[in-house]
């Protein structure tokens, strides 16, 4: 069992910016892959952006250009810089960490777009 604790999220106007944080356990990044996924209400959970072991992005399209994943190995975090957002990207974040079948979610963070 491993814990992932999230931060950042709230309400933010449509074309604003949020930054979302994730600590997760030291010295993960080189075995799970770890990153973010979001669920909107009635929808089901989908990948956002990912690190996979290899220090490779996986990113979904529909934010490709407006989120950036990053981490940083001393700090053991990864965060993701959400801009432009779109009313479509309310949802409720989780951080995630998944190592062949045993898979990890943090708490979750509301992130609300709306005027």
């Amino acid at each position: 069992q491993i814990q992932l604790v999230e931060s950042g999220g709230g309400l933010v106007q449509p074309g604003g910016s949020l930054r979302l944080s994730c600590t997760v356990p030291p010295n993960i990044f080189s075995i799970y892959t770890v990153g973010w996924y979001r669920q909107a209400p009635g929808k089901q959970r989908e990948l956002v952006a990912v690190f996979n072991s290899a220090g490779d992005t996986i990113t979904d399209d529909s934010v490709k250009g407006r989120f950036t994943i990053s981490r940083d190995l001393a700090k053991s975090t990864v965060d993701l810089q959400m801009n432009s957002l779109k009313p479509e990207d309310t949802a409720v974040y989780y951080c995630h960490a998944r190592l062949v079948q045993h898979t990890y979610w943090g708490q979750g963070t509301q992130v609300t777009v709306s005027s």
